[in-house]
């Protein structure tokens, strides 16, 4: 298993945001393992599927933005913590998780999304 934690983080990102913004296929090429297991239920297994996600998003949602707000390494896993922003100002908080093989290549991927609410009940960010 792949301990170089910093570098994963770094990894993680990197792929993270060259898919979101508009070149999935270079982030795969550079990222991705021999497989990449996917459990976002939109989405395929495969690198394909992912490939072709990421190109309609950005054909269809070319004005959204990312900030990576947190990245938390353990193991062979890496979880991202992000702020991001569609068109119409909607705003999402997500958090997705990527398993790492043995060689520093992404491998499987979780995540979760959620619209960030007009109000809080106890008045703190989601972040």
């Amino acid at each position: 298993m792949n301990q170089n934690l910093e570098q994963n983080k770094k990894y993680a990102i990197a792929f993270y945001k060259m898919a979101y913004e508009g070149n999935p296929a270079e982030a795969v090429k550079l990222y991705v393992g021999n497989e990449y297991i996917q459990h976002n239920p939109m989405v395929a297994n495969g690198p394909q599927p992912f490939i072709d996600y990421f190109e309609r998003m950005q054909r269809e949602y070319a004005n959204k933005s990312i900030e990576f707000v947190r990245a938390v390494a353990q193991g062979d896993l890496v979880a991202l913590h992000t702020h991001q922003i569609w068109p119409d100002n909607v705003e999402y908080v997500t958090m997705d998780f990527f398993r790492f093989d043995e060689k520093g290549k992404i491998v499987e991927h979780w995540d979760a999304m959620q619209e960030i609410p007009k109000e809080s009940a106890n008045g703190n960010t989601m972040y």
